[in-house]
């Protein structure tokens, strides 16, 4: 991982942020709907300069290193008026907003037109001072990156057409959803939007080309402006720039783009994070070109579909690998989990999740129980109605990360289940984790993954077990036990769960054994 020294914030303020722990914790928030609702409240227009500091405080106060303010760019007219005329999405707006009026779409967060922050939100200077803010509280700021496109009135289509993939006739003739004809100051061009190559195009958008080094140089430009401004970067469906991928989609062959913008932006940034928005498998190779973090769609597709089995695989990667993902439950792009996982198996998989090692990645109202995801498009939200078993749970949850350090700079390592008795094979149903602390604060985190009761021993990996015992108490539970030392390493901590039950056991030594 890049060198996660803190690095000056603010030229004015001074302020030195704190060394990152080693899993740091990051909260997503759709900053214009967010300032929607604060205006609203307030009874009064609000930009990022006039949030109060209880808002940010509450911030600090659940533990977050990193603020994501997702869509503070400016988005050009074109785009938002494509995103009000598009007759599929409009229905989407509706369903997520009933009662939608035609201000409340700004066009989507991803149809940039300008790395500029977005007057409406208060401008360069209000976001400066969000982030020096943010930082008096220990807390980082990241904003968006999004290399593959831009919107469809951004400069570079008058100015530079050649910045952009080259259509023809035929292919606007054969897919017209993914091609479209602008007028540029070189004269009439087609251009395909930009796309994911398993989709049809994104019709806000226009696609770039990573095979002009022109275009490479422009966007490193863009990087190093945008880097002036926060302290890191979540980029945007990251791996369409590998130069494999790019060739698949586009039939040309670019250079690689990540390794050197990366290392760029960290000889002027030191300490600069990159995230990375990553499909298909391919979040190891984009480790390798610079990024810190990737996302981990693979383990939440697997608590999606309840596999124990590939589960279990999948944490059992290197911890080089391991350290480098960004764990979720939601963000912008999937339902909410509220919706997506039964409260049960919501909660089973929170722990799986976010006991894990990596980034701990949460969404602006996954706290709450926010049940509706809303369109990208949109700058207001529906107002919903807290669910008080998810805002308790949640609570302890991110209570536990503040009490106990071993969560945030321990040692993590897998335990592997073992049968609780022949012809038992409800084993295989258990996740489980240690973590290891200094001076003691041991924890232990188990999970049985299943719509069914099952048991199992989990050999416990700790130093210094034989001789003593200990106590095991649930720190998110109400579960004490008192266990012998050598028990818990051969045969092992027996453990029996209900469907979709869970125990965070911190170990305490009790009493120490004398030989007589």
């Amino acid at each position: 991982m890049g060198d996660l020294a803190a690095p000056r914030v603010g030229s004015s303020s001074g302020t030195r942020l704190p060394h990152l722990p080693r899993y740091p914790s990051l909260i997503e928030v759709n900053t214009r709907v967010w300032l929607s609702r604060l205006s609203r409240e307030a009874g009064k227009p609000l930009t990022l300069a006039e949030i109060d500091d209880a808002t940010l405080d509450e911030f600090s106060h659940r533990g977050f290193d990193w603020v994501w303010l997702l869509g503070v760019w400016t988005i050009g007219p074109a785009s938002r008026a494509l995103s009000r005329r598009n007759a599929a999405w409009r229905t989407e707006f509706q369903a997520a907003l009933p009662d939608l009026a035609e201000e409340d779409i700004c066009g989507s967060s991803f149809a940039i037109s300008a790395y500029e922050v977005d007057d409406r939100l208060g401008g360069k200077a209000a976001l400066a001072g969000f982030r020096a803010r943010l930082a008096e509280r220990g807390i980082r700021l990241m904003l968006d990156f999004v290399p593959n496109h831009t919107g469809l009135d951004h400069p570079w289509v008058r100015t530079h057409p050649d910045f952009y993939v080259e259509g023809s006739a035929a292919a606007l003739a054969a897919a017209p959803e993914n091609y479209c004809q602008v007028e540029t100051g070189h004269g009439p061009r087609i251009i395909p939007h930009g796309r994911d190559p398993n989709f049809p195009g994104w019709p806000d958008t226009l696609q770039l080309n990573y095979a002009n080094p022109a275009l490479q140089e422009a966007q490193m430009a863009e990087l190093a402006a945008i880097a002036e401004q926060c302290d890191g970067l979540r980029c945007d469906m990251a791996m369409l720039l590998l130069p494999e991928v790019f060739q698949h989609s586009w039939n040309v062959r670019p250079a690689p783009f990540w390794p050197k913008a990366i290392a760029a932006v960290r000889q002027a940034h030191p300490g600069f994070t990159f995230l990375a928005e990553a499909y298909w498998g391919l979040e190891w190779e984009l480790q390798q070109q610079g990024f810190d973090y990737c996302y981990d769609k693979r383990l939440y597709d697997r608590l999606l579909t309840s596999d124990g089995i590939s589960i279990r695989a999948h944490l059992t990667a290197n911890l080089d690998y391991q350290d480098r993902l960004a764990r979720f439950l939601e963000n912008h792009d999937e339902p909410r989990a509220a919706t997506s996982f039964p409260w049960l198996r919501h909660q089973a998989a929170a722990i799986v999740t976010f006991f894990a090692p990596g980034l701990r990645f949460f969404q602006q109202g996954q706290f709450d129980g926010a049940r509706i995801r809303l369109p990208v498009h949109l700058c207001r939200g529906p107002i919903e109605l807290q669910n008080s078993d998810i805002v308790h749970f949640y609570e302890r949850l991110l209570k536990v990360f503040r009490q106990h350090a071993v969560f945030r700079n321990g040692l993590w390592s897998f335990i592997p289940p073992e049968p609780a008795w022949a012809d038992n094979p409800t084993w295989q149903d258990f996740i489980a984790y240690a973590w290891h602390g200094t001076n003691g604060g041991n924890c232990l985190a188990v999970v049985n993954y299943s719509n069914h009761p099952a048991q199992c021993y989990l050999r416990l990996p700790f130093a210094g077990l034989a001789g003593h015992s200990f106590g095991l108490t649930d720190v998110m539970g109400r579960e004490v036990y008192d266990r012998d030392g050598n028990g818990l390493i051969n045969p092992g901590l027996y453990i029996d769960l209900g469907p979709w039950r869970y125990n965070l056991f911190i170990l305490q030594t009790t009493i120490k054994r004398t030989a007589g």
